[in-house]
């Protein structure tokens, strides 16, 4: 019988199957049967989507994911995603104090020798600033030019000044020691009235006696009248010229003597006056001029140096190479995709200050830089091996060894995400391979520490239940048992397990809130890579280099294991 005629066969028979039964379910007399029969199959069916649906949630029939512990050897890493870079290139920077078009660009990867233009920026709207800047100079020249003239003019006018008032005051002085002094104006005036009372004391007293004699003259009739009179006048005068002189002394001691004194020490006084302002003057009419002539003369040396600055800048437009070397713009050398509010490196592109253009290799020695994030930082530490692998360079596995870590976070990527903190990090490459070139992305492994006999699960199958790491057991029963583990190290993807746990048992990766029967599903493995022996070696003896592993010490309350180093 063919395959046709056994499927013909089995459509017969069932096609007539379900008419029998009607024919059954519709003969005559029988209503109270069909109605039993569909109450039947309707309660049956019932019960089944009951058994299916409510039950079968708690039945020893879910799947669940597990992994399979397994005991081996096992390599904790770090694996960050990175850029490779010229070791120690020379760096080119632009220059220019201002931003600047390029006009010309040297062709990336070509050679080039010392001396050789790299790159020229657009300096014309400088250049044709730098007549005015010219004009500028010499009219600040002139200006201090001016300025000192007028400082040395304004020092002599106010010495001059200062020397006159201080003859003044000198002269003043002397007047009043000549008036006032032993043998001086008051002293002579003094003797002068003193001979003038003298003097008129003998004129009265020899008038007195020819005007005696004249009398006695007059009474023998010897002298006339008139005579006596004349006489008799001349004693008068005598008389009051006395009586003058004795006044003028007298006013002398009490009022001349004493005005005369005030008024030369008045004098004195206004002369000092005199000088301290003359001299006061002098020094701030001074401080002036030098002031102005140290404005003027710093705008000439500010207008120089401007100038200097801009003819300065315009030689350094044209940027040569300092060295021999490949040319391998910053754009993309030294990981260019981080850069992404940086436009790639071209003719007509704008630069700035101090902005990094071209990096100059001058070896084949290459560097891995990668971004080391912030949970790993504790974990690696300078002289650690690593494994690098390029994008470009498929199956090709190179030995590295970390060999700077930044101290600080990147600004770039804290600038482009707050949140995001990690660390640049530099991997020494061991081999000069040519066909390695900066600008490639690359994977680093770095390698932390290797078990010869371990047995690690994922870190989300450990979970803290009073503190303590635990882990749920899948038995062979079907159930879960909770059990308490020690971990160890850890890579953030697979943990050691150091007791508590035996291989080939099965672990659940989504622990439960209770323990529940369970049938196991899709089993895990831990994924080991593989080296040559060479490397393998080469692993080891940089792992011993660097100073022991990054031991594992669990913290209450976390989640899962977090590193902290100690010395072993």
């Amino acid at each position: 019988m063919t395959t046709h005629d056994r499927a013909d066969k089995r459509g017969g028979m069932a096609g007539r199957g379900p008419q029998t039964h009607l024919l059954a379910l519709g003969g005559p007399g029988k209503p109270y049967r069909i109605v039993g029969t569909a109450v039947l199959v309707v309660a049956l069916g019932l019960v089944i989507l009951w058994i299916t649906v409510v039950r079968g949630g708690q039945g020893p029939v879910n799947t669940v994911e597990t992994f399979v512990a397994q005991r081996g050897p096992l390599t904790f890493s770090v694996l960050e995603a990175g850029t490779l870079m010229a070791k120690d290139p020379v760096i080119v920077r632009s220059s220019m104090r201002r931003s600047a078009t390029i006009i010309y660009l040297v062709p990336e990867g070509v050679r080039v020798n010392q001396g050789d233009l790299l790159v020229e920026l657009d300096t014309s709207e400088l250049i044709d600033h730098i007549p005015d800047h010219k004009i500028m100079v010499t009219n600040a020249e002139a200006a201090w030019i001016n300025a000192r003239e007028a400082a040395i003019i304004t020092k002599s006018l106010a010495q001059s000044r200062v020397e006159l008032a201080q003859l003044d005051y000198d002269f003043a002085k002397l007047d009043l020691r000549k008036y006032q002094g032993e043998g001086g104006q008051y002293a002579t005036d003094l003797v002068k009235a003193e001979g003038n009372i003298a003097m008129a004391e003998q004129e009265v007293k020899k008038n007195d006696d020819y005007y005696t004699w004249s009398q006695r003259l007059a009474q023998q009739k010897y002298l006339s009248a008139t005579q006596l009179q004349t006489d008799e006048l001349t004693l008068r005068k005598s008389q009051l010229n006395l009586t003058v002189a004795k006044s003028s002394l007298e006013l002398m001691e009490k009022y001349t003597r004493q005005r005369q004194l005030v008024q030369l020490q008045s004098d004195v006084n206004q002369a000092e006056a005199a000088l301290d302002r003359a001299k006061a003057k002098a020094h701030a009419n001074l401080v002036q001029a030098e002031a102005l002539l140290a404005a003027r003369e710093q705008e000439y040396r500010h207008q120089q140096e401007m100038l200097a600055k801009h003819e300065e800048e315009v030689r350094q437009s044209k940027l040569y190479a300092p060295t021999e070397g490949m040319v391998i713009y910053a754009t993309s050398g030294r990981g260019g995709g981080f850069h992404n509010d940086r436009p790639p490196l071209a003719e007509g592109v704008d630069v700035w200050n101090r902005q990094e253009l071209i990096y100059l290799q001058r070896s084949a020695s290459t560097v891995a830089e990668v971004d080391l994030h912030e949970a790993n930082l504790e974990k690696v530490r300078v002289g650690l091996p690593a494994v690098v692998t390029v994008d470009a360079l498929p199956g090709r596995k190179l030995l590295g060894t970390v060999s700077h870590i930044a101290p600080l976070a990147d600004s770039q990527s804290m600038w482009m995400n707050p949140d995001l903190k990690v660390y640049k990090t530099e991997i020494a490459l061991e081999a000069n391979d040519p066909a390695l070139r900066s600008g490639m992305n690359c994977k680093a492994e770095i390698l932390i520490d290797r078990r010869a006999d371990a047995v690690c699960v994922p870190v989300q199958a450990v979970t803290r239940v009073g503190g303590q790491p635990t882990v749920y057991v899948l038995r062979p029963d079907g159930r879960t048992e909770e059990r308490r583990v020690e971990i160890g190290l850890n890579d953030n993807t697979l943990v050691e397990i150091v007791s508590g746990l035996n291989e080939n048992e099965l672990v659940r990766l989504t622990p439960t809130l209770k323990t529940a029967a369970a049938e196991s599903g899709p089993r895990l493995a831990a994924s080991r890579g593989a080296e040559s022996n060479a490397m393998a070696q080469q692993i080891r003896e940089k792992l011993k280099a660097a100073g022991g592993p990054v031991v594992v010490v669990p913290r209450p309350g976390s989640r899962g294991p977090e590193p902290e180093r100690t010395t072993q």
